[in-house]
């Protein structure tokens, strides 16, 4: 009589939860379905969101896309931004240089392209191995010592073995597992509201800066088009917490600080009035002793947010999945989220630390600070 070995059944793949679905969420979610997770992203809004103000995609990041195989078509939507201009109060120029000058970019390999091309990279290279859930969120969830139970607000309740958050700076997954965003938060001294106008001025690949002791208003071309991207941002001792919520009472601080401003700062404050596309926000940082708990784990500006002065944000998030899912390939959650901190860590807070100095260049707030840099850029420029 011949005994037959029977065939192992095959063990289920782990299931994980991601909230988000910008830069972070996409990317881990590639990452986790290559190391053999079953893979859902949730995501509030109706679907992938376009547009938005440019990102960049520097150093290991830029590996990270490679691997991904999405790096040509980045290099594709690359802006190739080839003037930084600076003006006086006054309107008249104090120099003008490439960009990389001030930023430190590597001309030929650092990566600006639009957010909306960045998300609709990433998941395109998903979307046909991990499941969607648009225009829902998690409402709540509960952890046990077999998974997490999650019920979302479009109804309906799941169970799963991890659960991410991808849900940027003011993440509701953070406050709900370590509590309120303020244990976190470190204001940098400003705020900005971002919206796009009429290119009016003809502006091409570049962007014009007004600067006075604190305040700075500019414009950003990213091409030829029709429309600009324009940055209002002012210094202010505590966050305006009475305008978060409110976009109305947003506009009308905007416009209190900026009202016997020069240059085009009227007509950028008229298409304030009008835009429909306005996010206004604190300049902040999130500093957390651990990005994970139980079986929930952060990730990008969720768990690290740096502030857009150090212009890495986007990177960060990048290598941050990156590290993150390779850390649970082998399935043991505890120990691939203390690998993942000691991968990322010290890139994080080193980034974070940094800030200082773009913050100076870009928005300086005082008469003397405001001239020692105007100094500086006419010796890069040669003026």
């Amino acid at each position: 009589m011949t005994r037959t070995t029977p065939t192992p059944m095959p063990r289920p793949r782990p299931t994980a939860l991601v909230s988000g679905a910008s830069v972070a969420g996409p990317a881990l979610a590639y990452w986790l379905n290559r190391h053999g997770y079953e893979v859902t992203v949730v995501e509030k809004a109706r679907t992938i969101r376009s547009g938005g103000y440019p990102v960049d995609v520097r150093g290991t990041a830029l590996d990270v896309v490679e691997r991904m195989g999405i790096l040509p078509r980045l290099r594709d939507a690359h802006i190739d931004l080839r003037r930084l201009t600076f003006l006086h109060e006054d309107g008249s120029e104090v120099a003008s240089l490439h960009p990389h000058a001030v930023t430190g970019g590597a001309t030929g390999r650092d990566l600006e392209i639009r957010r909306g091309d960045l998300t609709d990279a990433l998941y395109t290279a998903v979307r046909d191995d991990v499941e969607f859930l648009f225009d829902d969120s998690v409402d709540t969830f509960h952890q046990s010592v077999h998974g997490v139970d999650v019920t979302f607000r479009g109804g309906g309740s799941r169970t799963f073995d991890l659960v991410f958050g991808a849900d940027g700076m003011h993440s509701r997954t953070r406050e709900t597992v370590f509590g309120p965003e303020e244990r976190f938060r470190r204001y940098l001294g400003h705020c900005f509201a971002v919206f796009t106008m009429p290119n009016t001025l003809g502006l091409s690949h570049e962007t014009v800066m007004w600067n006075t002791p604190g305040r700075t208003a500019a414009l950003y071309a990213v091409g030829d088009d029709d429309e600009v991207h324009a940055f209002l941002n002012f210094a202010r001792p505590e966050p305006p917490h009475d305008a978060f919520g409110d976009p109305q009472a947003q506009r009308d601080l905007v416009a209190q600080v900026f009202a016997d401003a020069g240059w085009k700062v009227p007509d950028i404050l008229r298409a304030l009035d009008d835009a429909d596309d306005v996010f206004f926000d604190a300049v902040s940082q999130i500093r957390m002793p651990s990005w994970s708990s139980g079986r929930v784990a952060l990730v990008g500006d969720a768990a690290h947010a740096p502030s857009f002065l150090t212009g890495q944000g986007t990177s960060l998030a990048l290598i941050g999945a990156y590290h993150l899912a390779g850390a649970l390939a082998d399935g043991d959650h505890g120990a691939g989220f203390a690998a993942y901190e000691r991968a990322a860590r010290d890139l994080v807070t080193r980034t974070q630390d940094r800030v200082g100095g773009g913050g100076g260049t870009l928005f300086p707030t005082t008469g003397e600070a405001l001239e020692r840099r105007n100094e500086r850029l006419r010796a890069l420029s040669g003026r």
